[in-house]
C-alpha cells in the first residue's frame, strides 16, 4: 500500500493550505467564537469552499460531484485543522454524503446529493445515545404505522446538529440494543414536529447538539434504503468519518507542534533560549517521531478507504487511535512548554488543547479503537 499522495491529491492539499492561511487563520476562529455565531462556522466561507468543489468530493460525478475519494477530502481537513477552521465538511460532505450514497435509493441520491454539492443544504448524523461512542447500542425506535414511520428516543453529541437542514437518524426497527441487525437510517427535516433539538456548549466552541424524538412522524420514503439493513453500512460510514477526523486531528497536531517549536526558539529563561535545554529537545524529538508515525497511519487508512480494502476497519481504528494519542501528547506538551501563558486567551495554543479534548471523543476514544483493533485482529 502506497504511503504517498498522488499529484492531484498534493495539489488539493496545497490549495487547502493556501485557503486556510489566507481565508481562515486562527483569527477567523476567534471572531466566530467572540461573535457567538450560532452555527459556529461562516456561511460565506462555506460557499467559497463549495465553489472550490469541496462539498462534492465524495459525490459521484452523475450527481454533480468529483468522486475524488476520502484521501481528497482528508487532506483538505488536515490543512483546515491547522487553523482550527470550522465548517460543515465532516458532518455534511463526509458523513451525510456517505450515508446517502451507500444507503440511499437512486431517487434519494438525486434528491439530496446535488443539493449538498451546491451548498444549498447541510446534514448531521444522529447515532450515539450514551456518554460514550457505541454505535450498536441503539434504543431509539422507528415503528411503521400504515405508510408512515413513528420515531421515539434520544440522541446526543450530534456534530453540526444545531444548524443542519436534515438530520440523518439511526433508529432500531427490529432486534434489541447491541444487535447489528435491525438498524435503519431515516432523513428528517430539522423543523419536523416531534423533533426537539438543543444546542450544547463544548470547550472547542463548535456546533454540537442533542435531540429528542417524541412521536416524530416521517413519510415512508424518509427511510434510506432498505429496512433493518443499515448496521454494517453504518460502520463503514463511521470509518470514513474516523479517517477524516483523524486527518483533521493530524493537522491540529502539526500546527500545535510548530507553534511550540517556534516558542522554544524565542522564549528565554535565565538569559538562555529554552530550546537549547536538552530535556526539552528530547521531548520535542519524541513529538516529531509520533507525528511522523501518525502521518503514516492516516495515509494508510485514506488509501485503504479509496481502494475498498478489506483492511478498512482495522486501519481506520489505527488512524483514529494514533491521531488521538499523538494529539493528546502534543497538546499537553505544548501547554507545558509554554507555561501558564499557554492557557490564556492571548496565545492560540490553548485552542488546540481544547479542540484536542473534544476531538478525542468523536467516533470513539483511543481506548475504544485500541479494543476494536484488537478485536478485529483476533487478539
Amino acid at each position: 500500500m502506497k504511503l504517498i499522495l498522488s499529484e492531484e491529491q498534493q495539489f488539493l492539499k496545497d490549495t487547502a493550505k493556501s485557503f486556510a492561511r489566507d481565508k481562515t487563520p486562527t483569527t477567523h476562529f476567534r471572531k466566530l467564537r467572540d461573535d457567538e455565531n450560532t452555527k459556529c462556522w461562516d456561511d460565506s466561507i462555506w460557499q467559497e469552499m463549495v465553489q472550490l468543489g469541496w462539498s462534492g468530493i465524495l459525490v459521484p460525478e452523475e450527481f454533480g460531484g468529483s468522486d475524488f475519494g476520502i484521501a481528497g477530502i482528508s487532506v483538505i481537513m488536515q490543512e483546515l485543522g491547522k487553523t482550527l477552521t470550522p465548517s460543515p465538511i465532516l458532518a455534511t460532505s463526509v458523513l451525510g454524503v456517505s450515508a446517502i450514497n451507500l444507503l440511499g435509493s437512486q431517487e434519494q441520491k438525486e434528491k439530496y446529493l446535488p443539493k449538498i454539492v451546491s451548498g444549498d443544504v447541510t446534514t448531521a448524523l444522529a447515532i450515539d445515545e450514551g456518554n460514550h461512542h457505541s454505535p450498536l447500542d441503539i434504543e431509539a425506535t422507528a415503528i411503521l404505522k400504515g405508510d408512515k414511520w413513528s420515531l421515539n428516543g434520544q440522541k446526543v453529541f450530534i456534530i453540526d446538529g444545531a444548524s443542519a437542514d436534515y438530520i440523518l437518524i439511526v433508529a432500531r426497527t427490529s432486534g434489541k440494543k447491541g444487535d447489528s441487525n435491525g438498524l435503519s437510517v431515516f432523513v428528517s427535516e430539522k423543523n419536523s414536529e416531534g423533533l426537539e433539538i438543543s444546542k450544547i456548549s463544548t470547550a472547542d466552541c463548535r456546533n454540537y447538539s442533542n435531540l429528542k424524538m417524541n412521536n416524530l412522524v416521517l413519510e415512508g420514503n424518509a427511510l434510506l434504503g432498505e429496512v433493518d439493513t443499515a448496521g454494517e453500512i453504518i460502520e463503514k460510514i463511521l470509518d470514513l468519518g474516523r479517517i477524516a477526523m483523524a486527518s483533521e486531528m493530524l493537522g491540529n497536531t502539526e500546527e500545535a507542534f510548530e507553534i511550540t517549536v517556534n516558542y522554544l526558539k524565542e522564549r528565554k529563561q535565565f538569559g538562555v533560549l529554552i530550546g537549547s535545554f536538552q530535556a526539552l529537545q528530547h521531548r520535542a524529538a519524541k513529538m516529531f517521531c509520533e507525528i511522523e508515525l501518525t502521518k503514516s497511519a492516516v495515509l494508510a487508512a485514506m488509501h485503504a478507504a479509496d481502494e475498498s480494502s478489506n483492511e478498512l476497519e482495522r486501519l481506520a481504528s489505527l488512524a483514529k487511535f494514533q491521531a488521538g494519542e499523538t494529539l493528546h501528547l502534543v497538546s499537553n506538551e505544548a501547554i507545558q512548554m509554554h507555561g501558564g501563558i499557554g492557557v490564556t486567551d492571548e496565545y492560540d495554543i490553548g485552542f488546540y488543547l481544547k479542540r484536542a479534548r473534544v476531538a478525542e471523543q468523536i467516533f470513539g476514544t483511543s481506548e475504544y479503537h485500541q479494543a476494536r483493533y484488537a478485536d478485529i485482529s483476533g487478539f
